[in-house]
């Protein structure tokens, strides 16, 4: 999809969308049973979308219920691997062909430029599930070493029925990113969509009636963390849950496990996480290029966003001249101009959260930025402050770059390990043993060097100390957290041997 239109293309394309608006229970699409809404609104302008079902916890109840029906009887978790990876190679046939439909929406429901969702967010959201569709017939159970009498095999089988509970700031991706490797499995789901962002789910629902998933296999219950997460969470027929979004929400999750049927907990939390660039790096202009990308990607909104530039004090000069000269060419603006890189932030909630920073950073050594462009609009901006300051110990989760600067590699290292988070970090150097020393020093679930990134499908996604807890999305790995491993023994002992005397 690298061919953008234009401006007005895609907003008449938004004005002809027909958005979907009900949860999705049991193969059917239906009103929360309160009758209750709520209004979705686009960042950008403001303007309400439509009114989605505010479902409760007996909307929840009723979708668990169709999903364990659906588990139990084995309407695909038992059907042939082959069968449930053609059902969802035909997913991402339908989402190929409506790639540019989801574009639009993810972008209205969450302000994400249309850059973004035309280039990386819809294309790599039906790679993941294409990525996890080709696996399903590929991975292999085990037979353990055992004596001549014995045969001891170690199979995987699906967890049965799991919770998906989506952040707001990759709807799409995210979505990909769980549904994969849980329906691959067997699993059937539950997933809570994001309040702020429920759009692109219900659409992925609609193609998957379409596709021909069975009924009670997907179920999306829309809704407030409140009156859909927490029972969710806490329901005693539910297996496990994955859960994506902030490290706060996260605990939560724990506790309703614990205080419920102790189902199995996935969380993929926050993170401030450093990019460190030392004396010796090459290529300024590709290193600031990275680190741009890295702190502005979707408004700053990633947990894994390269918030904290740890840079030597020998290169510190060079490099910011660079990276402000980058950073000046994300322009801020209308999400639906494919030139812009920078959109709106999620929320006016969220959007008061980031200009409360704003406000912090004028006591520190501004280097570039520090304005509010319009209401839910912030331009991208690099602050330079001590390593104690709170901008540089707080998950700020928008476009403010805060820099660090350090005398040595020790010190970099020691600083950048010095957070409570650890999901991603990045080192630049040109001597490759300083660099993968680095990484290995570094504690964090994703470390790149001369780059930023978080890896592809096929590498494990997941963070240290406070930034995950359970498992990892992504790779081969991400099937561990929806399946169960069983030993099945069997004794080949001949009877009539052991009567033998």
């Amino acid at each position: 999809m690298s061919d953008f239109l234009t401006t007005s293309q895609y907003k008449s394309i938004a004005a002809g969308l027909k958005l979907q608006h009900l949860a999705f229970i049991d193969g059917a699409f239906r009103p929360a049973i309160s009758g209750k809404t709520f209004t979705t609104i686009n960042p950008a302008t403001g303007e309400a979308l439509t009114e989605i079902a505010a479902c409760g916890p007996e909307d929840v109840n009723v979708a668990v219920t169709a999903a364990r029906a659906a588990f139990e009887d084995g309407r695909w978790s038992r059907l042939h691997p082959s069968e449930r990876k053609e059902t969802l190679l035909r997913l991402a046939r339908l989402m190929s062909d409506n790639a540019r439909e989801l574009a639009v929406l993810e972008s209205i429901d969450s302000g994400k430029t249309i850059f973004d969702c035309e280039t990386v967010d819809v294309p790599e959201t039906i790679h993941v599930i294409k990525w996890h569709a080709e696996l399903i017939d590929k991975i292999y159970d085990q037979v353990s070493p055992a004596s001549d009498n014995h045969i001891a095999m170690v199979v995987r089988e699906p967890v049965g029925v799991v919770g998906l509970v989506l952040p707001w700031n990759f709807p799409l991706l995210m979505l990909a990113w769980k549904i994969g490797p849980a329906l691959a499995a067997g699993c059937s789901v539950v997933m809570k969509p994001a309040g702020e962002t429920t759009l692109t789910a219900l659409r992925v629902a609609e193609l998957a009636v379409e596709a021909g998933l069975p009924a009670g296999v997907l179920n999306i219950v829309t809704g407030s963390g409140v009156d859909v997460g927490e029972p969710l969470g806490r329901h005693p027929d539910v297996d496990m849950v994955s859960f994506t979004g902030s490290t706060v929400t996260g605990r939560r999750f724990l506790n309703y496990s614990a205080d419920s049927n102790l189902k199995e907990v996935v969380l993929e939390l926050g993170g401030k996480n450093p990019c460190i660039v030392l004396d010796d790096a090459e290529d300024l202009d590709a290193v600031a290029d990275h680190v741009v990308n890295g702190a502005f990607w979707n408004m700053g909104q990633n947990c894994s966003a390269a918030s904290r530039l740890i840079v030597q004090r020998g290169i510190k000069e060079r490099l910011i001249e660079r990276v402000k000269a980058y950073a000046a060419e994300w322009i801020v603006g209308d999400p639906l101009d494919p030139a812009v890189r920078v959109g709106a932030l999620i929320s006016k909630l969220h959007f008061d959260k980031v200009s409360s920073y704003l406000e912090a950073a004028q006591a520190e050594k501004m280097l570039m930025g520090g304005r509010i462009v319009a209401e839910g609009f912030i331009e991208p901006t690099i602050v330079e402050t001590p390593r104690g300051s709170r901008l540089a110990a707080e998950e700020i989760f928008g476009p403010i770059l805060t820099v660090i600067v350090v005398e040595s590699f020790e010190e970099a290292i020691q600083i950048a390990n010095d957070t409570e988070y650890g999901l991603a970090a990045s080192i630049f150097s040109a001597n490759g043993k300083r660099a993968l020393r680095g990484a290995r020093m570094l504690r964090a679930g994703t470390v790149t060097v001369n780059s930023f990134g978080e890896g592809d499908v096929t590498t494990p996604f997941g963070g240290y100390k406070q930034s995950g807890f359970g498992g990892r999305d992504n790779s081969i790995h991400a099937h561990d957290q929806y399946t169960q491993l069983k030993t099945i023994w069997l004794d080949l002992t001949d009877a009539s041997d052991a009567n033998l005397d």
